[in-house]
């Protein structure tokens, strides 16, 4: 067989996705991760009495601790292959990475399978936002001035 009509073949048989489906349940699932992070702040603001912005931390630490629960429970895997990048794209997806590796390497031990691998993609994602940064640092500097 050749290669063009084994492509055909493939093309034929591959799933096709919704794409649009697949958006609005990103924007959707994404925008309730926004108002359930709100409302942990208006909770810990109101209720609890902290200053916004140290209830936003405290939203974050919470919005990561849910989502390492549910990695190491088993079920973050589950709600991403429904909400695809909705809940992958904010912090939860970022924590999910980092418990997920160190779940993966725990019977390695701590230091040599756990530490050595927590970082296996965030640290990607982290040298990628650092330099990113960095670039977008200068170009400002550049066009706008100092």
């Amino acid at each position: 067989m050749d290669k063009t009509r084994y492509k055909m073949l493939v093309e034929k048989y591959t799933p096709k996705e919704n794409r649009f489906y697949n958006a609005l349940v990103a924007l959707i699932i994404g925008g309730l991760i926004g108002v359930i992070g709100q409302g942990l702040i208006d909770i810990y603001s109101n209720i609890f009495n902290i200053p916004s912005s140290e209830a936003s931390t405290l939203m974050i630490i919470t919005l990561i601790f849910i989502s390492c629960l549910f990695t190491a429970v088993g079920f973050f895997d589950s709600l991403v292959s429904f909400a695809k990048c909705g809940l992958i794209i904010p912090i939860t997806g970022f924590a999910h990475s980092m418990m997920s590796s160190t779940i993966e390497y725990k019977k390695e031990g701590i230091v040599t399978g756990m530490g050595a691998n927590m970082f296996k993609l965030a640290g990607t994602v982290i040298m990628c936002g650092v330099v990113s940064a960095y670039i977008f640092s200068i170009l400002r500097y550049l066009i706008f001035g100092g």
